[in-house]
């Protein structure tokens, strides 16, 4: 239980409940809010505490709670109850309403349950939510009603549409007969030609100015507040307002007929209906309190069974909001008490925050036992207590005959009688109100009785007896708000372990009492009462040193920790990066090696395009067995990509005479004799397009680039294939070997495009020599660019006969199919 029972008020909890009410958007929730109880169920309060959490996860992630405003549902409910009673339109829009919330909150928890096992992440809220009924029938039967707006659907029944067919075929007469009606009107002067017809009492009228009333035939109705101007029916329209009278009125009847057959329809669920209303009232509780602590930052902290109080960041929850709007921040505070230190009592300056401190214990171990998350963090303990026990304040009382110190013994003698090891004290100015020496012994004699009894507990006071009686009584502890004695100003800080003084000399200094009155009094306590104040003061000064001594070395630590952590990592990064280069270089140093074997293939193909004699192939024979082998000798290499270049071997032909600068010779152009870059072979330029072009090297026809190929004065022999039938056995069977280690596929990623253009003409090359008809390019998708040059260069290739993406499923726009002729 909680004593005495302005107990919300004297902690500062009043204003958490309006608060709450607000958030609620439901009348059940605002009911639960005021119902808001304590209790010592440590299994309902576990319960109350992972319900608010869970809501706490939901209203801070992305996708809100499907949760809105309802109206009164339960009036509305229990006036259909009743049998053969109705509704009106205004009391089915709410109840579509809630019904709709109703299926859209348990279509909201059903979406989050994992489909195979049905567990949801929120297990406790989901207990409340999958009782939720969706009321399919039900809504889809007000949906035929009414739509959107709130207005009865025309076919809501047969004859509601009939009356509504009927009223808008004599709306229409009607509107007919008064443009005749106005325009005859307006051709003799009555009437103005920008006047418009009204609506009065139901009927359609004219306005007329009093001088013209007599001139038109009908019933007058109404006239303007300045009497300036008449509302008249005219004859001709009386009759068929009167008909439309007559189809509203039976409009009226055959809704209130649709909304008793809906009413009907709906009593037989109204138990269900209420019994959602009132899940769906719970939900908005909790989630008012969910968002109370999300506004406040609480959290969902570890509850023992047993009294407990380990604390840390602890914040006045209304005290923090209020600063917040003024721009300053709030001190939290550390509270750590145990079974060997039950009881804190705490001494220091008036208004340097005992108060605070006391309420703010006492507001979060209430928020805590009713269901709602204290502001603390995370790492924070509490504990289950049976009863609190406050005495703040002056409860004085003339009608009771009480006094300020008669009522604090009063609210001491029901702590003694009533309290036990699970109760927990707070009491403001312990001992005040009477003569100090004695007030301080009957204080320190019920602290003895309160310690006897194990009980829990926060005291402030002033008085020394206490603190020395703290100080050397088991179960009890010390201390103090801290007070910045440079700067005369509270620093609202709680310290525990040591007593604090009250600082009354340094305080009467600062508010300006005279000097000589503050010596006096000084005098008087004696020089050993203040000098104890200074020791205390110098106590305290040293233990908040070592503390920032002791908080220094720990922050140095966890920085060296990092920073040791980080060069760890750092020299792993290194280690795999060297790994990595490593890797590379191999890897290139393979691919260089490739390139070579490949040029060595190509000499071998051009020797038999040229179809050599037997000297010129044997000595090229020769030549290529010797290139082989010293490549060979260099592929276990690590040196990289230079130290294998630099160990390519020599070309052995006679030097050729330094070729004249391109600059100064005629351009190449179709029919010219030229020779490869690094070949002997002679060829015929056959078609130049662009920067490429297709040469001729004997029965072999490829493409290569302009600036690849030099003028020659070489004799190509016409009937060199007449003569040379022959191609030595060595490069018959090393072309048999290229043709059986061809692959249709070439991986060009992560080359850069000149590369990648050269490797794709050789394997395009090579295609076309081996008879493929389907080969695919791999380049990525990236930018775009290589794909873009790669197809340009296809496009020029005479033996394409066309390129397209490959099937999405198997690399889409990052690999080129290419088909050839």
């Amino acid at each position: 239980m909680v004593y005495p029972d302005s107990f919300e008020k004297k902690i500062g909890f009043d204003g958490v409940r309006p608060h709450l009410t607000k958030l609620c958007v439901t009348l059940p929730g605002r009911a639960m809010v005021a119902d808001m109880a304590f209790t010592a169920d440590y299994g309902l309060v576990s319960r109350r505490l992972d319900a608010t959490a869970e809501m706490l996860a939901i209203v801070s992630a992305e996708e809100a709670l499907p949760l809105d405003t309802l109206g009164d549902i339960a009036a509305i409910l229990g006036a259909v109850r009743v049998a053969g009673a109705g509704m009106a339109v205004d009391d089915l829009v709410k109840l579509r309403a809630f019904l709709a919330s109703a299926a859209a909150l348990s279509e909201y928890f059903s979406r989050q349950r994992e489909p195979e096992t049905g567990r949801s992440p929120w297990p406790v809220l989901d207990t409340l939510a999958i009782a939720l009924p969706t009321f399919a029938e039900l809504r889809a039967a007000i949906d035929r009603t009414i739509d959107r707006y709130g207005n009865v659907k025309d076919n809501a029944s047969a004859e509601l549409a009939d009356i509504r067919s009927r009223l808008r075929s004599v709306s229409g007469t009607i509107n007919s007969i008064l443009r005749r009606v106005m325009a005859r009107a307006v051709s003799e002067g009555l009437i103005e030609g920008d006047a418009t017809p009204s609506v009065r009492d139901g009927r359609l009228v004219l306005p007329v100015s009093p001088a013209n009333k007599r001139r038109i035939s009908g019933i007058v109705h109404d006239e303007s507040a300045s009497g300036k101007t008449v509302y008249i029916e005219p004859a001709e329209v009386v009759e068929a307002n009167n008909r439309v009278r007559e189809l509203e009125m039976e409009e009226r009847r055959e809704i209130a007929r649709i909304m008793a057959a809906l009413a009907a329809l709906m009593r037989p669920d109204i138990d269900e209906m209420l019994a959602c209303y009132a899940d769906i009232g719970e939900l908005d509780f909790i989630r008012a309190k969910a968002l109370f602590a999300h506004e406040t930052g609480g959290c969902r902290p570890a509850v023992a069974p047993q009294p407990e109080m380990e604390w840390y960041h602890a914040c006045h929850p209304l005290l923090e909001m209020s600063l917040r709007r003024q721009g300053k921040e709030i001190v939290p505070l550390d509270v750590v008490l145990s079974p060997e230190r039950r009881i804190l009592v705490i001494s220091g300056p008036n208004a340097g925050g005992k108060s605070v401190c006391l309420k703010t214990v006492g507001t979060l171990q209430y928020m805590l036992q009713c269901g709602m998350l204290p502001p603390v963090h995370d790492n924070s303990r509490f504990g289950i207590f049976t009863d609190i026990f406050v005495d703040i304040g002056d409860d004085q009382s003339i009608e009771d005959d009480l006094s300020t110190y008669s009522s604090h013994l009063r609210s001491m003698k029901f702590f003694l009688q009533k309290g036990g090891a699970a109760s927990l004290l707070l009491i403001d100015e312990f001992g005040g109100g009477t003569d100090p020496q004695i007030g301080g012994a009957i204080a320190q004699a019920i602290l003895h009785r309160f310690n006897d009894k194990r009980m829990w507990g926060v005291i402030t006071t002033h008085y020394p007896n206490l603190k020395h009686f703290a100080e050397d009584t088991d179960g009890l502890v010390n201390g103090s708000m801290l007070y910045d004695r440079h700067l005369m100003q509270p620093m609202f800080k709680l310290s525990i372990g040591n007593p604090g003084s009250s600082f009354a000399l340094e305080i009467a200094r600062k508010t300006g009492l005279p000097a000589e009155v503050i010596d006096e009094a000084s005098e008087i306590v004696g020089s050993d009462y203040v000098n104890l104040d200074k020791y205390l003061l110098d106590i305290a000064r040293d233990k908040r040193y070592w503390e920032n001594k002791r908080t220094a070395i720990h922050r140095r630590e966890k920085e060296l920790e990092a920073t040791l952590e980080r060069y760890k990592l750092e020299a792993e990064t290194l280690r795999r990066s060297r790994r990595e280069i490593l890797d590379d270089a191999r890897l290139e140093a393979k691919r260089i090696l490739e390139g070579s074997n490949a040029a060595i293939e190509r000499t071998i193909s051009d020797i038999r395009s040229a179809q050599a004699d037997k000297e010129r192939t044997r000595e090229a024979r020769r030549r290529l067995e010797e290139e082989r082998r010293n490549l060979e000798q260099q592929k276990g290499a690590d040196s990289g990509a230079a130290k294998l270049l630099g160990k390519a071997p020599k070309d052995k032909r006679k030097p050729r005479p330094e070729a004249p600068k391109r600059k100064e010779e005629a351009p190449l152009a179709p029919g010219d004799t030229v020779k490869l870059d690094g070949s002997g072979s002679p060829g015929k330029i056959l078609e130049i397009s662009g920067k490429n072009a297709i040469v001729a090297f004997g029965m072999i026809k490829t493409t290569v680039k302009l600036d690849r190929l030099q003028r020659s004065n070489a004799r190509i022999d016409s009937g060199a294939s007449a003569k040379a039938s022959f191609v030595s056995s060595a490069t018959s069977d090393a072309m048999r070997r290229r043709q059986l280690d061809f692959r249709q596929d070439i991986d060009v990623r992560g080359m850069r495009v000149d590369e990648a253009l050269q490797a794709v003409t050789y394997f395009i090359d090579d295609a076309i020599q081996f008879s493929a008809k389907r080969v695919r390019i791999l380049h990525g998708t990236g930018t775009g660019a290589l794909r873009q040059s790669l197809r340009q260069y296809l496009a020029t290739v005479r033996g394409v006969a066309g390129f397209h993406d490959e099937d999405v499923r198997l690399g889409g726009a990052g690999i080129t199919v290419v088909n050839l002729d």
